[in-house]
């Protein structure tokens, strides 16, 4: 019997990590789990990465970033990219940094499967897979939703580019327990530094909650030229505000659902002057589950942010989503 093969595989999120893993489950490998590029690096250095399972967007050294780094350096590894930015000029650019394949978030033991065999990798059923005790352990509700929002940001940034005809920079999802005065304390900030708000709703199997787009009105303007509108009007700018809007927040609500297997009946958006609805709402809650995603378009300027907070009563079947992994 043959030796396995070392494998790394290379995410922040633990959840990503784990189902990596369990897709690797009957093949020759011994897994390490790295939890940014440069981590990463270091184990392929270590000799623990003849293949590398590599994700993008990631803090201290992202997936590019390795990858440009395990080109100058020659390092001995075979990078498969595996990230939820679909955009068609992520996947352009990772295979021209050298990596062999792409593959889509959320992934599967088939995807994987097919790579291995198509590349000639791994053998199959040789000797079970062994990882870290990590495959085992359980995942904190904030860390469960953090990978789903990864994949529901990737599906919205590849909507957003197409619409624009440019490069979405992703960044990494923050998610995390939030009380109410932080939620009015960030409405009222956008409100006061010229932001445009857009608001839509969303409900469907005990969950509930409200999506916000954000948008600099600077980069409202920068956004209609992109899209070569020369008509800037008012009217005009509330269409295209509603058409980023229908685009990012319907987006990212659709694959959210649709990854907990689950549909959401969403409200029609709006243009949000007046949010103390919303404010009073919430006073009467502890804290609540929110997800921040801040688009980026480095080239043109351009930023904006999308905010989910889900209601309290949210949180039992959230949790109860969670504890099935």
């Amino acid at each position: 019997m043959s030796h396995p093969v070392p494998v790394v595989i290379c995410d922040d999120s633990r959840l990503a990590r784990k189902q990596m893993a369990s897709a690797l489950r009957g093949w020759n490998v011994e897994v390490t789990f790295a939890e940014h590029g440069l981590e990463g690096l270091e184990a392929v250095r270590a000799g623990k990465g003849d293949i590398l399972f590599l994700d993008l967007t990631m803090p201290i050294m992202d997936g590019y970033q390795a990858l440009e780094r395990i080109r100058s350096d020659d390092l001995p590894t075979m990078v498969i990219v595996v990230s939820g930015d679909v955009q068609e000029k992520a996947r352009a650019r990772v295979l021209e940094l050298g990596a062999l394949e792409f593959i889509r978030k959320p992934t599967s033991p088939e995807a994987i499967a097919e790579v291995l065999h198509r590349f000639g990798l791994l053998t199959e059923l040789e000797h079970p897979s062994r990882a870290s005790e990590e495959v085992n352990s359980t995942v904190a509700l904030p860390e469960y939703y953090q990978e789903i929002s990864n994949i529901a940001m990737g599906q919205a940034g590849e909507m957003l580019a197409r619409l624009l005809n440019t490069f979405v920079h992703l960044p990494i999802p923050v998610v995390n327990m939030v009380c109410p005065a932080s939620l009015e304390e960030r409405l009222l900030d956008a409100k006061a530094n010229q932001f445009e708000l857009i608001s839509q709703g969303f409900i469907g199997a005990g969950i509930a909650g409200e999506a916000f787009l954000l948008l600099e009105k600077s980069s409202l303007d920068k956004a209609s030229k992109l899209m070569d509108l020369s008509d800037v009007s008012e009217h005009r700018k509330s269409e295209l505000l509603m058409s980023l809007a229908n685009t990012l927040i319907g987006a990212f609500i659709n694959s959210f659902s649709q990854q907990l297997d689950i549909i959401f009946s969403k409200a029609t958006p709006h243009i949000l002057r007046d949010f103390s609805g919303f404010i009073k709402q919430s006073q009467d809650w502890e804290e609540t589950l929110m997800i921040t995603i801040d688009y980026q378009l480095n080239e043109h300027d351009i930023q904006c942010e999308l905010m989910l907070v889900f209601t309290q009563d949210s949180l039992l079947k959230l949790e109860k989503i969670a504890s099935y992994f």
